[in-house]
């Protein structure tokens, strides 16, 4: 399945069992030569406090704390599979349990709106060790490159830069040493963000353990975060990602972010 060209192989293990090394599995399953291909591995597992609970893991056989996409896609298969035939769903993940309402149109759900919760901005919960509380338009040294970036949570962390013009230098070149700079103890995501106008803009994200991928949920929510602390942008925008468009809105009343966008189902099949 795919969430905005962001795509994962999933697994349902409410029937049946994953056992032993699943990060070397989650490798193999998303090379893209000689496996089935793919930014990851999502299992769909039975949860005691929700209708499902999410597993996943990058490309790379990190295990990672969440997903947007992803669990927008995970509404989708528990929807659409019949395990929870529900408008309001409650998914587990590895930082809680988040509320998703499915949009289903014949009984298929085409999209999915999720409340991803509070905007971490604590510097120590991102983790990163910038200054400042929040980390807002900081200057960071990566080579030859300064740049001015902000660093949010949304269960998982990210690094937002804005640009004037996005280009493959920055983030297939920069985008890596931003992960792996020695500010983010637990690596980071990182995206480069164009602002077209007040309520629209244009993101590239460089994924901790994937490289660069189509599309990024949590880092979409960060950014319409960011672009509202930087006073770039409006608390509710579209975000053009490479895989297709992402709604954001940061609401002011219970400073929560909720995220509207597709879920689909590409194909089906066996791991020998």
């Amino acid at each position: 399945m795919h969430g905005a060209g962001n795509d994962y192989v999933y697994i349902n293990c409410f029937e049946e069992a994953v056992t032993g090394d699943v990060a070397t599995l989650a490798r193999r399953m998303a090379d893209r030569h000689f496996g089935v291909g793919g930014d990851g591995l999502i299992l769909i597992c039975p949860s005691d406090v929700a209708d499902a609970r999410m597993q996943m893991f990058n490309a790379d056989g990190s295990e990672a704390e969440m997903c947007g996409n992803g669990i927008r896609c995970v509404a989708k298969y528990v929807y659409d599979h019949g395990i929870a035939k529900k408008e309001h769903l409650q998914i587990e993940t590895a930082t809680g349990v988040l509320s998703l309402e499915v949009e289903a149109v014949h009984q298929i759900v085409e999209r999915v709106r999720v409340d991803m919760g509070e905007p971490i901005l604590e510097a120590a919960r991102i983790p990163t060790t910038l200054p400042g509380e929040p980390v807002v338009n900081q200057e960071l040294s990566v080579d030859n490159e300064s740049l001015r970036v902000t660093c949010i949570s949304m269960g998982n962390p990210h690094c937002i830069t804005f640009v004037e013009e996005m280009s493959d230098d920055l983030v297939l070149g920069v985008g890596p040493q931003v992960e792996n700079h020695r500010c983010f103890p637990a690596r980071v995501n990182v995206e480069f963000v164009e602002v077209m106008s007040p309520t629209e803009v244009r993101q590239r994200t460089w994924e901790r353990g994937s490289g660069e991928t189509l599309a990024c949920g949590t880092g979409a929510s960060a950014v319409c975060v960011a672009g509202v602390l930087l006073g770039k942008t409006e608390r509710k925008i579209r975000n053009h990602l490479l895989g297709g468009d992402l709604e954001l809105e940061w609401n002011a009343e219970d400073n929560h972010v909720y995220m509207t966008g597709p879920a689909a189902e590409v194909f089906v099949g066996q791991w020998p």
